[in-house]
């Protein structure tokens, strides 16, 4: 058994100079919490998007909870959203007291099912939550015809388009993450952005109670710094290069895997891919109970850190059953490094240790 010393960590923020400026220009500034940082990475970020406004919060999973919040989902209603997701969407929907509808996933882009969606919907369901998983949008143009309020979920897809219309440019509202290993860090923090300038107002009075003009139990203290913002600020300036830099590292891995027992990232017609993860599935291992698990530790010993890009599908959580697709996908897919801060020769020894793992 080989083993190296150093490992080729599965997610690593790539954080320059200009990133350490900002930052310090912030903390030299005094205004550290919530100000004028937020504002602008609010009205630039919006515009990246393409979209009239947004409004900074504290986590992804916030921004979850502030866009079902806004749309007054509550007791008595349902959510549909797919199992094959981190549990975010289902924490956001317990904790406004609705219900959340499990469906399966369509197995070539992990992504939700339109038809699994439309044969969930009933007369109490309120909004569909579409998480755009790996940097591939869902089918929002099937989904759009359920005539269901839809939430996209752009932690992982940004950048990209669905029928030429931007990701994120669809639903009632968007929610996106700034977590450490998202497509823009910022450590954390998330946004909820939209055209509708009401849903949005709700979701910054329910962000934060100070200066209301009356008391209000369903407000939160779910701001973002102006730190985290400028830190924001300086990798939205940067997403392009680090788009161009995945999608050359995605190039490179296909090749890499192109006679390989491995099913490469599907990027069906009409849609672009962000590559946000470079996730394959290995079909030869969906009846092998510990076979993904032994494939990681041998990836290990060579020197990759590799993952599941799902820890564990929702409906294992909850024991339920009906999920082929997502059991599949726990069991056959495999998430390989993929970030704009990888050296070209991280990247020769991750196609060389692919190789030979997969022989």
């Amino acid at each position: 058994m080989t083993t190296v010393a150093t490992i080729i960590p599965h997610s690593r923020p790539a954080i320059d100079q200009e990133d350490l400026r900002a930052t310090v220009e912030v903390l030299r500034s005094g205004q550290i919490a919530q100000g004028p940082w937020v504002e602008r990475f609010e009205r630039d970020m919006a515009a990246f998007v393409g979209l009239q406004g947004g409004v900074a919060v504290s986590s992804g999973t916030a921004a979850l909870e502030l866009a079902l919040r806004a749309l007054r989902i509550g007791a008595g209603d349902e959510v549909i959203m797919p199992s094959y997701v981190c549990p975010a969407p289902w924490l956001a929907t317990q904790r406004v007291g609705a219900r959340a509808t499990l469906v399966d996933i369509d197995l070539n882009t992990f992504n939700i099912d339109p038809l699994a969606a439309c044969q969930a919907v009933t007369n109490k369901t309120r909004a569909i939550i579409v998480p755009h998983l790996f940097g591939l949008p869902a089918d929002l143009t099937a989904l759009e015809r359920l005539g269901i309020p839809l939430i996209e979920d752009c932690a992982q897809t940004l950048g990209v388009t669905e029928q030429d219309r931007p990701v994120g440019t669809v639903a009632r509202l968007t929610v996106c993450s700034f977590y450490a290993t998202k497509l823009l860090c910022a450590g954390e923090g998330g946004m909820v952005l939209s055209d509708e300038g009401a849903l949005l107002e709700r979701v910054r009075s329910l962000r934060e109670y100070d200066g209301a003009p009356a008391l209000d139990p369903s407000s939160f203290n779910f701001k973002l710094t102006d730190m985290q913002a400028a830190l924001g600020l300086s990798q939205l300036e940067r997403f392009p290069a680090f788009h161009e830099r995945r999608r050359v590292i995605a190039a490179a891995y296909r090749e890499a895997l192109s006679s390989k027992a491995a099913v490469c990232p599907s990027v069906p017609p009409g849609r672009t891919h962000g590559y946000y993860r470079f996730v394959i599935r290995l079909p030869h291992l969906r009846t092998n109970q510990d076979g993904l698990l032994s494939l990681i530790s041998r990836l290990e010993e060579e020197g990759i850190h590799c993952r599941k890009p799902v820890f564990r599908p929702l409906h294992r959580y909850l024991e339920q059953s009906g999920f082929p697709n997502s059991d599949e996908a726990d069991r056959t897919a495999l998430s390989i490094p993929l970030y704009p801060d990888l050296t070209d020769e991280e990247v020769r020894q991750i196609q060389q240790s692919l190789a030979k793992v997969l022989s």
